[in-house]
């Protein structure tokens, strides 16, 4: 439930024309519904501006579908991640509006009008860039969620610094972005490239793209921890929702 929801449910309370059961009723999910296998956070966008997504790894399809039922109910945008295709026909069925990403492995239901074509909240552009090819699909989750969010996003792809004129040919866009998300495997560099370049936020994402000595993206982790260029923060290995999240609050932070 979102602040105007709630603004506008009180108002009705003021005015006579709901009742105090009625609201109750009404507000009874909040802070959060309990499924038993799930608690479900509906009070979450109203409190930090984004809604609960669903990680679907792990869960069942039954368990998916009912969160995702619960959200819808409360009118919320609805991101799946992790979401892989046989669970992904089953969320498809719950909205003809419903969208896909299988590269990223996201399923959007309810897309808030405009999403993919326009910033809806955020008042910044986020630019989100891989090291290689292999690390897209890290990128791809990362942009479905800050596009879901209400955030502007561009997409440079394989921009890593075995080739660094590839991302100094982008340098104006890079430079007019409000923050920059840098998702890279292997030995992890280019967000210090980045960071050492830009002074916009820099959140750095390792992914667990390379061979045996990176440790499934352990090296990249350790890498951009110890990066040497001052205040670029990271976020953990493939997680390119979390890397989002934080994108959209500096962009928050930013409109505010």
């Amino acid at each position: 439930m979102t602040a105007d929801r709630i603004r506008q449910l009180l108002a009705q309370v003021q005015a006579g024309r709901l009742n105090a059961e009625e609201a109750s009723r009404r507000l009874k999910t909040l802070p959060y519904e309990n499924l038993g296998f799930a608690a479900v956070d509906h009070h979450r966008v109203f409190r930090q501006g984004m809604a609960e997504a669903i990680f679907c790894e792990g869960k069942t399809t039954a368990q998916a579908v009912a969160i995702a039922r619960r959200l819808l109910r409360n009118r919320h945008p609805v991101l799946a991640t992790r979401v892989e295709p046989a669970l992904a026909r089953a969320l498809l069925r719950l909205d003809r509006r419903a969208r896909y990403e299988p590269l990223g492995r996201t399923v959007v239901l309810a897309p808030p009008k405009g999403w993919g074509t326009r910033a809806l909240r955020g008042a910044g552009h986020v630019v989100i860039m891989t090291a290689g090819t292999a690390d897209m699909s890290v990128a791809e989750e990362a942009r479905v969620t800050a596009q879901v969010l209400g955030d502007r996003v561009t997409t440079l792809y394989d921009v890593g610094v075995a080739g660094l004129h590839r991302l100094l040919d982008r340098y104006e866009l890079l430079e007019a972005a409000k923050v920059l998300v840098v998702v890279a495997g292997m030995d992890g560099a280019l967000p210090s490239v980045v960071g050492g370049m830009f002074g916009q936020p820099v959140i750095a994402v390792p992914t667990s793209r390379g061979y045996g000595a990176s440790f499934g993206g352990l090296s990249a982790l350790l890498a951009m921890l110890n990066s040497c260029a001052a205040g670029v923060g990271v976020v953990n290995i493939d997680n390119g929702y979390g890397a989002a999240c934080v994108a959209h609050r500096i962009n928050s932070l930013s409109a505010s």
